[in-house]
């Protein structure tokens, strides 16, 4: 009890850091956020928003325009401001394909915010394809998906950022590379 007053008492002192996971859909942006909260939650207070589920949540339309995917991404930002004093990591893991949302989130949140660019091969992608969206576009079944079939297209970020790449690095080599380069304890 007293650990978990100490925890509250941190968090409303100072704000969270946002490591915001972003990359093309399978590349284990998820994956990476659920792996490294879990292994910070003993001295932690750990906030996780998946971008499908917030979605979901908000009952958000399943268009995948750019004003759409823009709009969404605007209200994950909100959504983490309400929430940025109760925590002391706020891990996104969203798509995110638009440069102009993450420099918004950086300017927003400013050096508390560490994005991570989580990639691997098309190949690879195909390969996973842990939710069957590939196998779906190749079928047209899709005619959105960002990095495949769509035109949208996922713009990288010219600033400093963190490079994952999941095809090359194990889940565990990537959290330790993660937890180094963000200075995790």
């Amino acid at each position: 009890m007293y650990q978990q007053q100490k925890l509250e008492k941190r968090s409303l002192t100072k704000q969270a850091k946002i490591i915001w996971f972003t990359g093309l859909s399978g590349t284990g942006k998820s994956t990476l956020s659920k792996a490294i909260s879990k292994s910070l939650s003993n001295k932690y207070k750990i906030k996780c928003i998946d971008g499908d589920i917030f979605r979901k949540k908000n009952k958000s339309r399943n268009l995948f325009t750019k004003k759409n995917i823009y709009e969404n991404n605007l209200e994950i930002i909100k959504y983490i401001k309400t929430l940025i004093n109760k925590y002391d990591y706020i891990f996104v893991s969203v798509i995110s394909p638009l440069l102009k949302t993450r420099k918004f989130s950086r300017k927003t949140f400013g050096d508390n915010y560490n994005e991570i660019y989580v990639y691997c091969s098309l190949a690879t992608l195909i390969k996973r394809d842990t939710k069957g969206l590939y196998k779906k576009a190749q079928k047209n079944l899709i005619k959105n998906l960002i990095g495949f079939n769509s035109i949208i297209k996922y713009e990288k970020s010219n600033y400093k950022k963190i490079k994952i790449n999941t095809e090359k690095h194990n889940l565990i080599n990537s959290i330790k590379i993660l937890k180094k380069k963000l200075k995790m304890n």
